[in-house]
């Protein structure tokens, strides 16, 4: 066994629980396996007996927000069903956290902070694209009102991530196609988009940000939308959490990200894959 990785993924732990210990976050722990999973087109929860393992602690992170917690982080396992290549494993470690009072800028800033706190030579020149002006650029069309799901994927793979590969260093695509962030909310003063940002290093994607979406009404028909499209595509329909929606409407507005600590240990130790990182071949 390779113990190089396993000292340092500790170092990294470290560094991010004492980031946000000075910030004044409450580090808190969310159940793994849940009754219903977030409903998210492309994202298949894996089964456990009669509940599933967790895609995301999102939806129990946002009914702390909604019980009056303002500043959260969760470091913890979880699992995504049938991903496995280079860069995906179906079982992760997922770093994600809220403010409340934030917005997906504010979170970018931190985000930010916690990248250079945790990776001294990572280069402080990020490079920001609307995912407008990146699809015109570099794919020739603007999705952002002519949104084609099919065609919107296929472009992003073969034609914008190359390209943001070939610019290096930390790259942002901010300001998804509405139809692209499931979970954010609109963009004031263009309701074509949402306020949803990724973060990519060299080209791997890391990290997913959104100005979180608060109107139970607004999500209910965001999840019917999402479930008439797993269906058409003959995946499994999630019932919607209603408990979830109730919650909403006690949700203040904020900002909340998450990040691949897997895919953030990879970068800092140079390897190319997930597997270089992880001790453990499960």
């Amino acid at each position: 066994m390779n113990t190089g990785p396993v000292i340092a993924r500790d170092v990294l732990m470290r560094g991010i629980r004492a980031f946000f210990y000075a910030r004044d976050y409450a580090e808190v722990e969310t159940p793994i396996r849940l009754k219903i999973p977030c409903m998210e087109l492309h994202i298949d929860a894996e089964p456990s007996g009669d509940h599933f393992l967790r895609t995301s602690p999102e939806i129990f992170h946002k009914q702390l927000l909604a019980a009056g917690h303002q500043r959260i982080f969760e470091i913890g396992k979880c699992f995504r069903h049938g991903e496995r290549g280079p860069l995906h494993h179906p079982e992760y470690t997922m770093l994600e956290w809220y403010q409340t009072g934030a917005d997906y800028m504010d979170i970018l800033e931190e985000t930010k902070q916690l990248i250079a706190c945790v990776w001294k030579g990572v280069s402080r020149d990020w490079k920001i694209l609307p995912v407008s002006e990146a699809f015109q650029e570099f794919a020739g069309w603007d999705p952002a009102g002519n949104y084609d799901e099919n065609r919107f994927d296929i472009d992003l793979v073969d034609k914008v991530e190359p390209a943001i590969r070939k610019i290096g260093g930390p790259v942002v695509l901010k300001d998804y196609p509405v139809e692209a962030a499931a979970l954010s909310r609109k963009k004031n003063g263009n309701p074509l988009v949402a306020e949803r940002w990724e973060l990519y290093i060299d080209g791997v994607e890391i990290a997913n940000a959104y100005s979180e979406l608060t109107d139970p009404v607004e999500q209910r028909m965001r999840f019917e939308e999402c479930a008439a499209q797993r269906r058409a595509l003959g995946k499994t329909v999630y019932p919607i959490d209603e408990a979830f929606l109730q919650a909403l409407e006690h949700m203040p507005p904020a900002g909340g990200v998450a990040l691949g600590v897997d895919r953030l240990l990879m970068l800092l130790l140079g390897a190319s894959t997930l597997d270089a990182v992880l001790p453990f071949r499960n």
